[in-house]
């Protein structure tokens, strides 16, 4: 059993290390030595999940081929740049809202260079509202309708007898986090020293060619034109979003608008069941995708080129070969966890929290994380309101600044402050991702201690 579970940590470990669609494919050789080598049983691949991810990129692929997340990109630095001495708490409530949106933390690449622009000629430390944003893009996932990682819960507690839907689960997410991420902001308000007094900023400004490269140009989308199209797109992705959050509205309320279903069993019986809620978030977006490709004029070639689409198919890839890696060896050991843990989950069951944090800093995938470790989870028979409480501590992967929005925002801060340091966990996403998951988990759970 435990030479077994180093392969698996073996094949998350080196899947890391290569990135992108190796995290999943990697996972296929772990399983394959599991599998075909040990003889043990095969577990499932999370094919709910996958279609769900899949017709969200769709949809949010052909939003940003429109040009309509251009559109949203503009309106979020309209209001930075009127706010400019606020923007260390509105750069992190812009990432954060675009990702709940989109259902993707990538939307924000083109945001982020603003942000360390408006900064700089500020003379804000760039640090400062940059790291806090680059870690509320990420936070935003878990509190988005659309995305990976409120699907999997969704889809794999109902599998679970908790019978919660999407509007539910971020009605907590969305409050928890955004505590998590004002206090993330608060305690980097003063974070680092001012531009004025940093030695290594000075001799930067000191050199005439570095000084041109930090102040030289301006990082802007508000010149480029908007197309009545692009426009339309994006209220075309709004509409499907209002529509998922309609049907999930009328479950909470007790008046249930989804369609029904008449079914003759074997033994005559008449079966009546309603469409479940993810096949109609999967109808509702892919119906959105090609109205946004027939009415807004969206190209499919572009929209495949592009970074959604593409960050998306390697989250998919990710957790197709993950989770179905994960799930084979859990469910081969599940009598041997369950008596080994069973007091413990008894006593301190919130002790899960740990868990998807830790997985999350290896497999660096908020979705990943979840269908991985939450069927283990229900299991272990852990309440499903208590997992939801917890669900901010499946965003980890900042602890090893190797993610690519971290990096990213290293590269578009000019000023130089935002830095992984030179002993790899001493960087600039440390202390705003630990406070924002620490405070949002924290929030989480006394929220469902009220509401559940």
């Amino acid at each position: 059993m435990i030479f077994e579970l180093l392969i698996v940590l073996g094949a998350l470990y080196v899947g890391s290390r290569y990135g992108s669609l190796a995290l999943g494919a990697i996972s296929g050789i772990g399983l394959s030595v599991l599998v075909l080598v040990f003889g043990m049983k095969p577990g499932n691949p999370p094919t709910d999940v996958i279609y769900i991810i899949i017709a969200a990129i769709t949809c949010a692929g052909m939003l940003q081929a429109s040009g309509g997340m251009e559109w949203m990109i503009q309106i979020a630095e309209k209001v930075l740049r009127k706010h400019p001495n606020q923007i260390i708490f509105l750069a992190p409530l812009c990432t954060f809202f675009l990702t709940v949106l989109v259902g993707t933390g990538h939307v924000v690449y083109t945001l982020m260079p603003i942000i360390a622009d408006i900064s700089l000629k500020k003379g804000i430390r760039p640090e400062r509202p940059c790291a806090v944003a680059s870690i509320a893009s990420q936070v935003g996932i878990s509190c988005s309708p659309i995305s990976a990682a409120v699907a999997s819960f969704v889809v794999i507690s109902g599998t679970n007898n908790f019978t919660v839907n999407n509007v539910q689960v971020i009605a907590i997410t969305i409050p928890a986090c955004l505590c998590g991420i004002l206090a993330a902001a608060l305690i980097s308000y003063k974070r680092g020293k001012d531009l004025d007094k940093d030695p290594e900023f000075q001799a930067r400004l000191a050199d005439p060619e570095m000084k041109e490269y930090m102040y030289g140009s301006t990082a802007s989308v508000l010149g480029k034109e908007v197309s009545k199209q692009a426009k339309l797109s994006v209220f075309i992705f709004l509409a499907a979003i209002g529509v998922i959050v309609i049907y999930s509205l009328f479950q909470i309320f007790g008046f249930d608008i989804r369609p029904r279903f008449t079914q003759t069993l074997a033994d005559g019986t008449v079966k009546t069941t309603r469409l479940a809620m993810n096949l109609i978030i999967q109808i509702v977006l892919l119906t959105a995708a090609a109205c946004i490709i027939i009415f807004a004029k969206a190209e499919p070639k572009k929209a495949v080129s592009g970074a959604v689409w593409q960050s998306g198919m390697v989250a998919v890839v990710a957790i197709y070969g993950i989770a179905w890696l994960a799930d084979t060896y859990f469910s081969n050991y599940m009598s041997v966890i369950e008596s080994g843990l069973t007091g413990i989950v008894e006593k301190f069951p919130w002790m899960i929290a740990f868990a998807f944090f830790a997985v999350s800093v290896l497999i660096n995938s908020q979705g990943a994380t979840l269908v991985a470790m939450l069927p283990l989870a229900y299991k272990l028979g852990i309440p499903g309101p208590i997992l939801l409480g917890v669900m901010p501590s499946i965003y980890a992967y900042f602890f090893i600044p190797n993610y690519p929005s971290d990096i990213a925002t290293v590269n578009f801060d000019r000023s130089g402050t935002t830095k992984i340091g030179k002993y790899l966990l001493n960087h600039s996403f440390m202390l705003p991702g630990l406070t924002s998951v620490i405070v949002s988990t924290i929030v989480g759970s006394i929220l469902v201690r009220i509401f559940y």
